[in-house]
């Protein structure tokens, strides 16, 4: 599998844009879904990354650089045809070491609650976040949650 930033142009990376943002709302009422659209993620202080099996593209990700010592993880998904397959791993190790390659001291996350998110909570978890408050301009509610790594 190969992991690439992405200029977020091709049919591939914009369909599975798609999938994420329709998961994000079915799974939380309006007004509660923090996730980025094409427009969001094309921030300058956002940096994003696919994974791809050959042609195929299995997951994306992204960084948000919040200050110089603050990251946050953005649109983590995997694409519904290779779910159980490590993508999700492999992005958030990627932007992991990218945070600790740039000084950064501490990676967080907003995500959503309920079981839909069990799966992304167990994959951040094994990776050493841990629940905490909020952070930067997120509020929080019954529909959402905010975990947090210190970076060695």
């Amino acid at each position: 599998m190969d992991i690439r930033e992405d200029d977020l142009k091709s049919a591939q990376t914009l369909d599975l844009l798609r999938i994420h943002l329709a998961g994000m709302h079915s799974n939380s009422p309006p007004g509660q879904v923090f996730a980025l659209d094409i427009s969001g993620l094309k921030r300058p202080d956002i940096t994003v990354w696919s994974a791809w099996d050959g042609d195929a593209i299995c997951g994306i990700g992204a960084l948000r650089q919040l200050d110089a010592s603050l990251g946050e993880v953005k649109s983590m998904r995997t694409h519904p045809d290779h779910l159980r397959k490590g993508v999700g791993r492999l992005l958030l190790d990627h932007i992991i070491d990218v945070a600790r390659h740039r000084g950064l001291r501490r990676l967080s996350l907003e995500t959503g609650s309920g079981e839909a998110f069990e799966p992304a909570l167990r994959l951040y978890r094994q990776r050493g976040f841990v629940n905490g408050a909020a952070f930067g301009d997120y509020v929080g509610s019954d529909f959402n949650q905010f975990l947090h790594l210190d970076i060695a």
